[in-house]
């Protein structure tokens, strides 16, 4: 038969999975730094809780049973399982808890670029923390983490789905307009939105606002002109919160990547207050985003208030490599040939030992070495034997022994990533 991956799935060669891990390093090692514990959750979980906490997944997650008969489901995403592990392993422990992830992710869709079947994220979960501190250390936190990447162009856009709640409740109306115009919000199907505005029974200030807010993005400006609406609908104090986490970012030094966006949306129906997305020219689809979901741990019996985000690494990856940015992978530093395989083996002990990053060649003549070492980006040719580990020359021959003891990996004090024809002598 023919080797094929199913659809959506795809394998990751050794360069491409070597740039990804650097990737979710430099995320890990900010994640870290700002005092999150990483967490794992198994990678199954019980359909009915991941239901509980997110709602309807019909069509969006893999469903399977076990042999004693229940459904589970591959995790869609890892906020709820988080949350479910939060309200059980947790529970009972102060908090606040801040935990830190990177784990495959599995959801049906249509397999689009960057929307594969199977992914991988790197995010953190605030949990049992609340108010505009919170909010500004999650978005201040995405911020330093993207920025560690060596992205050069992104945006993080933030809104709040605080104020199409409050408008809704100000309009009076029946739920299924409701649903109406949050099912166009999150489609920002801004010609809907105008639409079901202009129904009859819908006040004229509500109408006014809903069809305005959704548009409204920019600066500290947004929020002023946002406010105006929201007050005539005697609702300004939903931007109260929202705007204290924007006075935060501006005192950390971040708001020069943040743009308000009240049309900003997330697919999940938990969010409750704020809500952002990582946004990079080119690609056309949000690298991340996250929000506010104070209402997922009491499904749990847990109730708890809790923000987040996610990163997809995949998509982080092709926007990076379309700004021309390589995540620093560590070069080889060496192959290293012999035909005494005991003595090639002792070799690579004492290269890795001493800090050397090696690929052994047994039985290859010096010519041969040479090539390999040159096509894998290392920066030497080695050949052991007769107690000595001795450098290659172009043209494979023995050149100078490595002194004893043995010096520094060539790579020591840097990570590039390996160029074909480099400069393996």
């Amino acid at each position: 038969m023919k080797p094929v991956t199913p659809r959506g799935f795809r394998d990751v060669l050794p360069q491409e999975a070597a740039e990804r891990e650097a990737a979710g390093a430099a995320l890990a090692a900010v994640f870290d730094a700002w005092g999150y514990g990483l967490v794992e959750t198994p990678v199954v979980e019980e359909y009915a809780v991941l239901e509980a906490g997110a709602g309807a997944l019909e069509g969006t997650a893999f469903r399977l049973f076990d042999s004693d008969g229940r459904l589970l489901a591959l995790r869609p995403e890892m906020t709820v399982p988080i949350a479910r592990m939060v309200a059980s392993r947790l529970k009972g422990e102060s908090g606040p808890h801040r935990v830190r992830y990177l784990a495959e992710v599995f959801r049906e869709q249509a397999s689009l670029r960057g929307q594969a079947r199977q992914f991988t994220q790197a995010g953190i979960e605030l949990v049992g923390a609340s108010g505009p501190a919170a909010d500004a250390e999650v978005v201040a936190l995405l911020i330093e983490a993207v920025a560690a990447t060596d992205l050069r162009e992104y945006t993080v856009a933030v809104g709040t789905v605080a104020v199409l709640s409050a408008l809704l409740d100000a309009s009076g109306a029946g739920e299924e307009w409701r649903e109406g115009v949050r099912t166009a919000a999150h489609d920002r199907n801004l010609v809907e939105i105008d639409r079901l505005a202009s129904v009859d029974g819908i006040p004229a200030d509500v109408a006014r606002a809903l069809s305005a807010v959704t548009r409204l993005r920019g600066g500290r400006g947004a929020i002023d002109k946002c406010r105006g609406y929201v007050a005539a609908c005697g609702c300004a104090a939903v931007l109260d919160d929202f705007e204290a986490t924007w006075e935060l970012l501006e005192a950390a030094g971040v708001a020069d990547r943040v743009t308000v966006d009240f049309g900003t949306m997330r697919s999940f129906d938990y969010y409750t207050g704020m809500v952002f997305e990582l946004l990079a020219p080119g690609l056309g689809l949000p690298l991340g985003g996250g929000g506010r979901y104070d209402g997922v741990l009491a499904a749990f019996g847990a109730p708890a208030p809790a923000a987040g985000f996610a990163i997809g690494i995949e998509r982080l990856h092709i926007a990076l490599a379309e700004q021309g940015v390589v995540p620093p992978v560590r070069r080889l530093d060496a192959v290293v040939c012999g035909d005494d395989a005991g003595e090639v083996f002792e070799a690579g002990a004492r290269l890795r030992a001493a800090g050397w990053r090696v690929r052994l060649a047994v039985g290859a003549r010096g010519a041969e070495t040479v090539t390999a070492a040159r096509d894998a980006g290392a920066f030497e040719a080695l050949r052991a034997g007769k107690g000595r580990i001795v450098r290659l020359d172009r043209a494979g021959e023995p050149a100078d022994p490595l002194p004893d003891p043995l010096p520094a990996s060539p790579a020591a004090g840097s990570v590039t990533a390996p160029v074909p024809g480099g400069d393996a002598r």
